[in-house]
């Protein structure tokens, strides 16, 4: 089984202990911080570890990139901490598990990997992935949603395959080399968990913004600027890739829409309230779909920008009757290209 890259020194070096102390959801002063986080990195039982709302933000927040999330995650599982009730975790992991009905199929670049969301394969339309091949379903998902879950070995033991399967089966017999990410947590998976626990990743992922981004460049004669304010939901699992964030920014300028700022957003951004632990506990579900709609609403947005479908599904509503528009980023940019 592969061990995650942790250096314990580095946390030793660390007077500030940013990963704790930058926490939206558990307060610590500085002292209480460095002895919760002691316990954490010897394997003990800790606050950290039954408060943790699952919401990645710490793996942006550590200056080492020491991973102190996925550091979170083992030692829940080592400990037999449940951040969800254990039949649905149970549950999850045989619903979303492989089912070994994968068909091959011939794909051409530009290729996405839709991931779990193949009920979002409507979504790629228009101009704007023209040409586009796509695949996705349960033999090539990811599985990182069950950091969500304490169960950093299912995602041990199914990635190598769920690897095998989109090389055996779409790249290699095309001689793809790139692979855009429909998802942040698919990107997220290749660029930073992976990595993280010595797995190998044979092609190039590309984050969906990216590709948007060039894609809209190619097509700039065509854009028509929107002239609306926009507010903007950073999902949960940017936070394992945050050097891609400033795509955002790059397409609203490309389109001419405006951000006002917010104070959710960008390192202060705030979970949707989706995640099976906020689930569990329903203040802070309601809590945080409060402040996130209220943020978005002072800003005078016409429109509340998503990437992620689980932070449209369940900030959707809430949006629509504080008098806003949801909508996913590509439909964005569709609009701005008349279609």
């Amino acid at each position: 089984m592969t061990e995650l890259a942790f250096d314990p020194k580095l946390c030793d070096a660390c007077a500030t202990i940013d990963c704790v102390m930058k926490c939206q959801y558990m307060e610590f002063d500085l002292e209480t911080a460095v002895l919760e986080h002691k316990k954490l990195v010897a394997g003990e039982q800790s606050k950290i570890l039954t408060d943790c709302v699952t919401c990645y933000a710490c793996e942006e927040y550590c200056p080492y990139n020491n991973h102190p999330f996925y550091l979170i995650v083992d030692r829940q599982e080592e400990l037999g901490i449940h951040p969800v009730p254990v039949p649905i975790e149970k549950s999850q992991v045989v619903m979303m598990g492989p089912k070994g009905k994968l068909k091959p199929k011939e794909v051409t670049p530009p290729v996405i990997n839709m991931c779990f969301f193949t009920v979002m394969n409507a979504s790629i339309r228009g101009t704007l992935f023209e040409g586009v091949s796509k695949f996705g379903g349960s033999d090539i998902f990811c599985n990182l949603m069950f950091l969500h879950f304490a169960r950093n070995s299912t995602i041990r033991e199914r990635l190598p395959l769920m690897i095998d399967n989109i090389m055996k089966n779409f790249l290699a017999p095309a001689g793809v080399e790139e692979l855009i990410c429909y998802h942040d947590e698919c990107y997220g998976t290749y660029t930073s968990w992976a990595p993280a626990y010595g797995i190998e990743v044979p092609f190039k992922p590309v984050h969906l913004f990216d590709y948007i981004y060039h894609r809209m460049l190619e097509l700039k004669p065509r854009i028509r600027p929107l002239g609306v304010k926009v507010a903007y939901q950073r999902p949960c699992s940017n936070r394992l890739c945050p050097q891609t964030d400033h795509f955002v920014d790059d397409i609203f300028s490309l389109i001419g829409v405006e951000r006002p700022k917010r104070e959710f957003e960008y390192e202060n951004a705030l979970c949707c309230g989706g995640v099976p632990e906020a689930q569990q506990r329903f203040e802070l579900t309601d809590d945080l779909q409060r402040k996130n709609v209220e943020d978005m609403k002072a800003t005078g947005a016409t429109y509340c920008v998503f990437n992620c479908p689980f932070c449209f599904w369940t900030l959707a509503e809430p949006v629509v009757k504080a008098g806003m528009v949801p909508i996913m980023m590509s439909d964005l940019c569709l609009m701005a290209l008349g279609e």
